[in-house]
């Protein structure tokens, strides 16, 4: 038994982020380079290899959301939403080269010299430019976290720290404008492409875990509290639970321990209403599985199903879910 839960409106809104994510990231690509034509600045330059990040990322991103919220098929039975965790892994690989590219062009201008142009006009571009990298980034981790996706979530991140690169880029350049510290110019590129290389590398581990199902406490205490808010008399206890992530849908399999005495039919509804209320609680998109067990004489003290003909311990309190014990295989819980 498997009960379902998406939300078109929230797939809808996904789309849109993604096409403005692209239409917006071109657009501000040709401005930053054309402030790097002005400069020659390699302060810039790396503030536009950024960019270029952006908008191949803006079209897989783009992609992937569509393919992502395909619903489940023959050759994909739990769906397509892991392809959003190779859009963010692919992501924060190509901001890792674009660091290493950074630092190959910086180390030679710092070893070489160079002249630099036009900065007063440069500052000005890069100021403007990062503050829509700001906005834009703001709205998409808005929007992934609503729909709870990883591959918009992983692009508003990243133009967030796109604006915090252009800022350091403009009180460089300012710094270089003043003082005549040619310099720094190099220096500063350096030290944005090392942060674009540790950013790189912690988006492509978090997309691992993602597509390995690594465990996420957050998930599961948040899933233990729809637990709790749905209870019903009859469901005594939840064990064994897992959540399997298909991008911003959630699978959900775990065991509810119900009345040894209920018969087949009285089990399947009483699990089904409980399954419903879950799936209406719970935060994420998702379908849960319920693999019925039954009762024991360990769960007496902490079920308060009324007149059961099999208790042999009175009911002393209903002891509140753990998620230590909602993932163990069959913990019965412990008075202390």
């Amino acid at each position: 038994m498997e009960i379902a839960y998406s939300d078109k409106a929230e797939i809808s809104k996904r789309n849109w982020a993604a096409r403005w994510s692209l239409i917006i990231g071109a657009f501000l690509l040709g401005v930053k380079f054309w402030a790097y034509k002005l400069t020659h600045s390699q302060a810039v330059f790396s503030d536009a290899m950024e960019s270029i990040v952006n908008v191949v990322a803006a079209i897989l991103v783009l992609s992937v959301v569509a393919i992502a919220s395909q619903p489940a098929d023959e050759d994909h039975p739990y769906g397509h939403g892991k392809f959003e965790f190779f859009s963010a892994a692919f992501e924060g690989g190509l901001i890792a080269f674009a660091a290493a590219v950074i630092l190959v062009e910086a180390v030679e201008s710092l070893w070489q010299g160079q002249v630099l142009n036009h900065l007063s006009k440069g500052l000005y571009i890069v100021a403007g430019a990062g503050i829509i990298n700001l906005l834009l980034g703001l709205y998409l981790v808005a929007v992934g976290k609503r729909s709870h996706s990883p591959s918009l979530n992983a692009s508003g991140k990243h133009l967030i720290t796109d604006f915090w690169t252009s800022v350091a880029v403009v009180l460089g350049l300012l710094v270089v404008h003043l003082t005549g510290l040619l310099w720094l110019d190099p220096v500063i590129a350096i030290i944005v492409g090392v942060n674009l290389a540790l950013i790189g590398i912690k988006l492509v581990q978090d997309s691992f875990g993602g597509l390995v199902d690594k465990e996420d406490r957050s998930l599961l205490a948040a899933l233990r509290q729809s637990f709790s808010d749905c209870w019903s008399p009859g469901i005594i206890r939840v064990h064994h639970t897992r959540i399997i992530r298909s991008g911003s849908f959630h699978h959900i399999d775990a065991h509810v321990v119900i009345p040894e005495f209920w018969d087949v039919l009285k089990a399947h509804d009483e699990t089904e209403k409980f399954e419903q209320k879950i799936i209406k609680s719970y935060k994420h998109e998702s379908a849960i599985r319920f693999h019925v067990d039954p009762c024991r004489r360990a769960y007496c003290r902490v079920c308060d199903l009324e007149n059961c003909p099999v208790r042999k311990q009175d009911f002393e309190a209903r002891i509140p879910l753990t998620v230590d014990e909602i993932v163990n295989p069959d913990e019965p819980p412990e008075f202390t």
